[in-house]
């Protein structure tokens, strides 16, 4: 008989929360009405408890909201928010101490029309002969011409200029030209995309705000991110474009102190790649890099100078790594094979037991693979759909799949026939001494389902049962063999679940027993 105990809302849309202890800490975003600016809200019941204090930094972003980050006593009667004023926030990392909130650095309104300006005044101009500087700086510095009539002068007398050149002087300028334009464009985007990072210390009802740092480039997610002791570690991936060079791409680790200032980087990691998934574990940096083939590197972070201590090539990619102990780590991801013109092709969704007890030699212990390209899976982007216990050696993921490229193992083979797909868990047996082998799978379409994917799909388990949930069905099934123990078909109209009166049916609510799963 649940009752509500507590009710409060907070302006905004949510955007992440965590559990610490006795206090939850939610984070919302709200828009910033410049015209006539509003502060978000905190009620109980209804009735307004709390306009939190908003912070603002110097240099305010074009692009900004308003963050909150409100601390609840779940036990107590304690609350309390602050709102800060600054970028839109994109991942966020949390240890027991600090919160970091982080974004990609927005670019002010009219800086590619200055950057067009600069282009031509700062790089082009001083390549040219002295005397056609000296007569452009002349034109420019006419104030009573107008912006456009001092162009069309400078076009006309460039063009006069080039006309008077012979072919070899033309080609040595425009490869002045081309180069310095290369030099320049590099430079601006690495001064522009970079990753903003703000610290927030937490400790119950107290949040105070710390500092402030950057980074290059931009993060993958969560993983991307580890604190541990007074530093702050990230991973991230650099991509710029040059009209000359094309797309170039690179990626890095970086140590921040407890300022956020950089004290230690690893730049240069697997150029022209980028990174699909990365797992701070101790003192190691386990990272995937992808363009054709997947490498998976072991850095170590033992101290602020960090270095590769070991690289393994094979297909496919990762996109989510799980710890399994010191020595082995989980990889769930696709397989790939390379095609004609050096393209590659994605195929079935793949998991992989990686042995790295020698660092210097990371090894594949074994994978298997689910399916071809028609084959999804939530793992892939939520870790939340992963499912490991050790305890059990047991691992499932939510699949869904043309029933064509799955060899499904149960009895049942229902799927909706509208789009012949097949929505369900698969479930593995996996360990360090037999490597990896399907346990079974677990249906979640029937013949009179629609496909809907498997979206918000999850796994957990109660004492000796495995419960599954999807959109459609909520299953129990014995974890041991996989039998079906019962099964509730959940409604697809949006609308609450009817259940039976008190008296008509009794329902016994257990509490739910789940791995530990890093946040």
């Amino acid at each position: 008989n649940p009752t509500i105990l507590k009710d409060y809302s907070i302006d905004g849309h949510f955007r992440d929360a965590r559990m610490i202890g006795d206090y939850a800490y939610f984070v919302t975003n709200s828009n910033v009405d410049h015209q006539y600016p509003r502060l978000p809200v905190i009620m109980e019941d209804s009735v307004r408890i709390m306009t939190p204090e908003a912070f603002y930094f110097d240099n305010v972003e074009q692009f900004s909201n308003f963050n909150t980050l409100t601390a609840i006593d779940i036990f107590g009667d304690t609350i309390n928010s602050e709102t800060f004023l600054m970028g839109y926030t994109g991942s966020f990392y949390v240890s027991e101490d600090n919160f970091y909130l982080t974004y990609q650095q927005n670019t002010p309104f009219g800086f590619y029309e200055n950057s067009s300006r600069d282009r031509f005044f700062d790089v082009i101009v001083p390549l040219l002969p002295n005397d056609i500087q000296d007569e452009i700086k002349s034109i420019q510095n006419d104030s009573s011409l107008s912006s456009s009539v001092q162009w069309t002068k400078i076009s006309e007398l460039m063009q006069d200029a080039y006309n008077e050149m012979d072919k070899s002087e033309k080609e040595k300028l425009f490869e002045k030209i081309k180069d310095a334009l290369n030099e320049y464009d590099r430079k601006i985007q690495e001064d522009t995309r970079k990753t903003i990072i703000h610290k927030i210390s937490i400790d119950d009802d107290k949040i105070e705000y710390v500092a402030k740092g950057t980074v290059p480039g931009r993060l993958l997610n969560q993983f991307s991110m580890d604190e541990s002791g007074d530093r702050f570690r990230v991973a991230t991936t650099a991509e710029i474009y040059t009209q000359y060079e094309g797309t170039i791409r690179s990626n890095a680790v970086y140590v921040l102190n407890e300022q956020l200032e950089i004290v230690g980087e690893l730049e240069e990691i697997a150029p022209d790649e980028s990174i699909f998934s990365t797992r701070f574990i101790g003192d190691r940096l386990y990272m995937v890099t992808f363009q054709q083939i997947d490498p998976f590197f072991v850095i170590d972070l033992s101290s602020d100078t960090p270095k590769i201590l070991g690289e393994l090539k094979i297909p496919g990619f990762s996109n989510y790594l799980h710890p399994y102990d010191e020595e082995h780590v989980i990889g769930v991801g696709r397989d790939t094979k390379e095609i004609e013109n050096g393209r590659v092709q994605q195929l079935g969704i793949k998991i992989a037991l990686f042995n790295v007890a020698d660092v210097s030699n990371p090894k594949v212990l074994d994978d298997i693979v689910i399916g071809d390209s028609s084959t999804q899976s939530e793992a892939l982007y939520n870790h939340k759909a992963f499912f490991f216990d050790k305890s059990r050696d047991v691992l499932s993921i939510p699949i869904s799949a043309d029933i064509e490229s799955l060899e499904i193992t149960t009895s049942s083979k229902m799927f909706a026939p509208e789009y012949n797909r097949w929505s369900g868990f698969y479930v593995f047996d996996l360990n360090k001494s037999d490597g990896i082998s399907t346990k079974g799978t677990i249906t979640h379409s029937d013949s009179d389902s629609r496909y809907y994917g498997m979206n918000n799909a999850r796994t957990f388990y109660i004492d000796d049962v495995l419960y599954t949930a999807s959109q459609g069905f909520l299953k129990m099934n014995s974890f041991e063999e996989l039998d079906e123990i019962n099964s509730i078909q959940l409604e697809k109209t949006g609308k609450f679940i009817e259940y039976f009166e008190a008296e008509e049916a009794s329902i016994l609510v257990e509490p739910v027993s789940e791995p530990e799963v890093s946040p």
